[in-house]
């Protein structure tokens, strides 16, 4: 089956966890996620944030462009 992972609050659904408006640490969450999630497991990952309801890999690479551009 697909890989499951538990993100706690890293990755939620529309969205990077929270970085308190500090664009480092937005870079910073933002190149990890991007690097151990996004660009290494498949579409069909299972994410489980810390909170909040499931999403996948698949439902949230679309929206990684808007997210760097919003800083949020």
């Amino acid at each position: 089956g697909p890989p499951h992972v538990f993100t706690g609050d890293c990755l939620f659904p529309g969205g990077i966890g929270g970085t308190q408006d500090d664009a480092a640490r937005f870079a910073s969450l933002y190149g990890d996620v991007k690097a151990r999630l996004f660009d290494a497991l498949p579409d069909e990952t299972w994410i489980y944030p810390g909170h909040g309801r499931d999403t996948t890999l698949g439902a949230e690479r679309p929206h990684l462009d808007e997210w760097l551009e919003r800083g949020w």
